[in-house]
C-alpha cells in the first residue's frame, strides 16, 4: 500500500485542478462531490498506508517520482518520505481537512465564489501534504510557500470587504518575513552540506558541526524565525487574529490542520539542528511561554467568538513550541493531534452559532443557546472541555499535562517554564469558560434564524469523540506505562532527558494542573453567571490594561510604528519617483546627443569632405605627437 502514498497529496490537487478547470461548468451540488470527494480518497489512502505501516517494520519509506531539475550537481527531486512523524500529519491533514470540506458544503452553499471556494481549500490541503511528505527542503518550501498563497486567497475569499483584502494582505506580508528567514536558512544548510535532503543533512549534522557552533545556531535561529511566522508566535502573531475575516471552514483548517502547524513540523523535523545548537532551542522554548501567556491575556477581553479561538491558537502553539524548546518533541506532536481534533471543532461551531445567529459574531449579543442548540452545545462543550483541560475526561488533559510536566522535569526545562505553563492552563480555562457561558446560558439575545443540518452537525459529534477518546492512546506515568504514541514517535524524533529522581513528582505537577484548571472554570461560571456585575467593575478598574490586552499588547501600532509610518513617509517623499530621476537623466542625454549627431546628417556634400579633412588631420597630427 506505501506505493500509492504520491495519491495523498495528488488527489487534492486533483480536486483543485478539476475545479478549475470545470467548476464553472459544474452542478452545484457536483461541486462539494470533487472537492470533499477527493480530500476524502486521499484521508482513505492515507488510512490503508497507515495500517500496512502499522503492521509492518514502520521503517521509513521514500518514494521518488521524478528528479524536479538538475543545476551543476543539484538535482532535487520530486519525492515523498513516509516515518512515524509524517503519517501522523497527514492522517491528521486529510481526516481533519475532510471533515471540514463537508461542513463547508452546508455552510457555503448559498455563496457565489462555491465552486472557487473547495479549489482553494483543495489546494490549501495538497500544499500542506506536500510541506510534510517532502523528503527535501526544497520541495517542503514549495509546499510552505503554497499553504502561505491558499491562506491569502482564502482568508480574502470575500474581497469585496475592504477589511478582508487587508487581512490576507497583512498574513501574506507578515509570514513573508519568517519566509525570508527561513529561505536564508537553506542557502547556508545548502553551502554546508552541498543538498538540502533532510535525511542526508540529518545525518551529516554531527558530523560537521559541534554542539553550539555558531553556524548551528545561525541556521536554528534562521529555521525558528520561519517557523515563528507561519506558526503565528511572538513577535509575527498579529496576522492570525486577524486573518478571521475568512470564512469560518477556512479558520478551522489554518488552525488545526495546515499552516500554523507547518512550524511545529520543521521544527520537529530539523530536530538535529536544535539538538546541535542549544541557543536556537532555548529561545523556541521562551517564545512559546512567552507567546502561550501574552496570547491567553488578550483571549480574555475578545468579544468576537472567532477572535478568541484565534487567540487560543496563537497560546496553544505556544504550548508545543515549549515543548519543543525543553525537548519534549513527542508531546508536542501529540499535543498537536490532539489540537487539530478540539480546535477544529471548536471553530466548526462557532461558525454554526454565527451562521445561525444571522452572522452575529458577539458573544455578549448571543446567549442562552444551550436549549436552542442542543448537538451544538455539548459537542462545543467538549471541544472547550479538552482545550481547557478538563482532568481525566478530555484528550487536552493528557496532552497538555505531559507538556507542564516535561516543562519542569526536562533537563533543559526549569521551573520559569513551568510557572509560565501553569498559568496559561488557568488563563486557558477561565477564557474558554467564558466563552461558553457567555454564549450558551443566560437569556437569549439573538433568534436562532434556522437549525443546521447533518453536513454541518455529523462533522462536530466525530470531531468530539476524537477530542475525548484521542487522550487515551498516551497516558502520563503515575496512570501506567502504556506510551503508545511516545513509543511510536520513539523511531524518529529523541526521547527527552529527564532530572534525576524527579519522577515521582508527576502526580504533584497533575494535581496542580487540574486545580487550575477547575479553577479557571468556578471563577468564569461565578463571573460570568452568578455575578456579572463584577465584571464591569473590574473591567473599569484596569480599563487601560485592558485596552492594551484586547489590541493584542499594542504590536500592530508597534508594526505601524517601525514599519508602515516610515514606509508612508517615503513613499510620500518618493512620490515625484526620486528614484527615476537617475533613469530620465539617461534617457534626457541620450536624446542630446542624438540630436547633435543627427545635426550632422545633413546631407551636404561639402560638409562631409570638410570632416574628413578636419578628421584626417586630427589622426596625423596626433601620430606624430605620440609617435
Amino acid at each position: 500500500m506505501k506505493e500509492l502514498l504520491w495519491l495523498v497529496p495528488a488527489l487534492p490537487f486533483l480536486g483543485a485542478l478539476t475545479l478549475i478547470i470545470a467548476g464553472g461548468n459544474l452542478k452545484r451540488g457536483a461541486v462539494p462531490f470533487v472537492g470533499a470527494g477527493s480530500v476524502g480518497l486521499s484521508a482513505l489512502v492515507s488510512l490503508l498506508i497507515g495500517i500496512d505501516f502499522l503492521s509492518g517494520s514502520q521503517a521509513p519509506f521514500e518514494q521518488h517520482l521524478w528528479t524536479w531539475f538538475d543545476v551543476d550537481g543539484f538535482a532535487p527531486q520530486v519525492a515523498l518520505y513516509l516515518d512515524s512523524l509524517s503519517l501522523v500529519f497527514i492522517f491528521v491533514i486529510t481526516f481533519v481537512g475532510f471533515l471540514i470540506h463537508v461542513y463547508s458544503a452546508e455552510f457555503m452553499h448559498d455563496d457565489e465564489g462555491y465552486a472557487r471556494f473547495f479549489t482553494f481549500l483543495n489546494l490549501f490541503v495538497g500544499s500542506m501534504l506536500m510541506l510534510v511528505l517532502a523528503n527535501n527542503l526544497v520541495l517542503l518550501y514549495l509546499g510552505w510557500e503554497g499553504v502561505g498563497l491558499c491562506s491569502y486567497l482564502l482568508i480574502g475569499f470575500w474581497y469585496q470587504e475592504e477589511k478582508n483584502g487587508y487581512a490576507a494582505r497583512k498574513a501574506f506580508i507578515i509570514t513573508r518575513v519568517g519566509d525570508t528567514a527561513m529561505a536564508i536558512g537553506l542557502f547556508m544548510l545548502f553551502r554546508t552540506f552541498a543538498t538540502l535532503n533532510i535525511q542526508d543533512i540529518l545525518s551529516q549534522a554531527p558530523g560537521v558541526w559541534q554542539v553550539g557552533s555558531e553556524a548551528a545556531v545561525a541556521v536554528g535561529l534562521l529555521l525558528l524565525g520561519g517557523a515563528v511566522g507561519k506558526s503565528a508566535q511572538l513577535p509575527l502573531q498579529s496576522w492570525l487574529p486577524d486573518a478571521m475575516a475568512g470564512p469560518s471552514p477556512v479558520s478551522a483548517l489554518i488552525h488545526a490542520a495546515t499552516m500554523v502547524t507547518a512550524g511545529v513540523y520543521l521544527i520537529s523535523r530539523m530536530f538535529t539542528i536544535f539538538e546541535l545548537a542549544p541557543v536556537a532551542q532555548m529561545w523556541v522554548g521562551i517564545i512559546g511561554a512567552l507567546t502561550l501567556l501574552i496570547s491567553g491575556f488578550s483571549a480574555l477581553t475578545q468579544y468576537d467568538l472567532k477572535r478568541i479561538l484565534a487567540y487560543s491558537t496563537i497560546s496553544q502553539i505556544g504550548y508545543m513550541f515549549l515543548a519543543l524548546g525543553v525537548g519534549a518533541f513527542s508531546s508536542a506532536i501529540f499535543h498537536f493531534m490532539i489540537h487539530a481534533f478540539f480546535k477544529a471543532l471548536l471553530f466548526l461551531g462557532a461558525g454554526a452559532v454565527i451562521l445561525l445567529l444571522h452572522h452575529e459574531h458577539d458573544i455578549f449579543r448571543m446567549g442562552g443557546l444551550r436549549k436552542k442548540l442542543p448537538v451544538i452545545y455539548w459537542t462545543f462543550l467538549i471541544g472547550a472541555g479538552s482545550l481547557a483541560a478538563l482532568p481525566f475526561v478530555t484528550g487536552g488533559f493528557y496532552s497538555k499535562d505531559q507538556i507542564l510536566w516535561f516543562a519542569y522535569a526536562g533537563e533543559k526545562g526549569n521551573m520559569w517554564f513551568l510557572v509560565a505553563a501553569m498559568a496559561g492552563a488557568f488563563i486557558t480555562a477561565l477564557y474558554t469558560f467564558r466563552m461558553v457561558f457567555v454564549t450558551f446560558f443566560g437569556t437569549e439575545k439573538t433568534h436562532v434564524a434556522h437549525h443546521a443540518g447533518k453536513a454541518m452537525t455529523i462533522p462536530l459529534v466525530v470531531l468530539a469523540i476524537l477530542s475525548t477518546v484521542g487522550g487515551f492512546i498516551e497516558l502520563p506515568h503515575t496512570m501506567g506505562h502504556i506510551q503508545l504514541f511516545s513509543d511510536y514517535l520513539k523511531p524518529v524524533l529523541p526521547a527527552i532527558s529527564l532530572k534525576d529522581g524527579i519522577e515521582s513528582s508527576e502526580w504533584i505537577i497533575q494535581l496542580i494542573a487540574g486545580g487550575l484548571s477547575l479553577s479557571g472554570v468556578y471563577i468564569a461560571y461565578y463571573l460570568y453567571v452568578q455575578s456579572p456585575k463584577t465584571v464591569d467593575r473590574i473591567k473599569i478598574s484596569i480599563s487601560a490594561l485592558h485596552g492594551y490586552w484586547f489590541s493584542g499588547w499594542g504590536f500592530d501600532d508597534l508594526y505601524n510604528f517601525l514599519f508602515v509610518k516610515p514606509f508612508l513617509w517615503l513613499s510620500r517623499a518618493n512620490k515625484a519617483d526620486v528614484v527615476d530621476k537617475a533613469y530620465d537623466g539617461v534617457v534626457v542625454s541620450t536624446d542630446y546627443f542624438h540630436r547633435g549627431f543627427a545635426w550632422t546628417q545633413s546631407g551636404i556634400m561639402r560638409w562631409y569632405m570638410m570632416g574628413i579633412v578636419i578628421g584626417t588631420i586630427l589622426v596625423v597630427t596626433l601620430s606624430l605627437i605620440y609617435y
